[in-house]
């Protein structure tokens, strides 16, 4: 997730087409946008909302934890805690750093709200899938495997809107003086 999804650029049509300043156009039908950039393309969103930075330290906060509740014994501490409530706490702190990561890392261009949204939702699912301390009692590894698979294949479909160039305000018609009309002083 060092990158986060990129938004499509719709041109500014005003500024290719001479002599159309402030009309709207809302696409001319094969012709060539300059300046457009199409944003991500599926594949690429699908890898971009892993939360792997989160997910590494995760691993690693997992890994200590396992083997604090392998060492000790029925009901393992740390620091007179339980492992299993520190285990929770881990995962809470890596669903709350994913939106906050994706926050720090943003670029001009870059969906960072999407992302943010589609990586936290997608952060349970994989540290399901690496074995989380938290989810021990419930772990099933086929299960995790197919619903991180499913997650991230409909996780590529989510695609940000498209960054519109701002439209300039509609210029407004003179409105008439008082007095007389044209049409009104040629016929009399």
């Amino acid at each position: 997730m060092g990158r986060l999804v990129r938004k499509p650029h719709l041109p500014n049509l005003d500024l290719q087409i001479a002599g159309l300043e402030g009309v709207w156009q809302p696409g001319i039908a094969g012709a060539p946008m300059a300046n457009a950039e199409p944003g991500d393309t599926y594949l690429e969103r699908m890898v971009k909302y892993v939360p792997a930075e989160i997910i590494a330290g995760s691993m690693l906060i997992n890994a200590i934890l396992d083997q604090s509740m392998k060492l000790g014994g029925e009901n393992p501490t740390m620091a007179g805690f339980p492992v299993t409530s520190i285990a929770e706490g881990a995962l809470l702190l890596g669903i709350i750093l994913t939106p906050l990561f994706c926050w720090y890392v943003r670029e001009d261009g870059d969906a960072w709200m999407v992302n943010a949204l589609v990586s936290t939702i997608a952060f349970p699912f994989w540290a399901y899938l690496i074995g989380a301390v938290a989810f021990a009692n419930h772990h099933d590894g086929n299960l995790a495997a197919i619903l991180v698979l499913t997650f991230t294949a409909v996780s590529g479909l989510v695609s940000p809107r498209a960054k519109r160039p701002k439209r300039r305000r509609e210029r407004q018609e003179p409105t008439p003086q008082d007095g007389p009309r044209l049409v009104e002083t040629l016929t009399g």
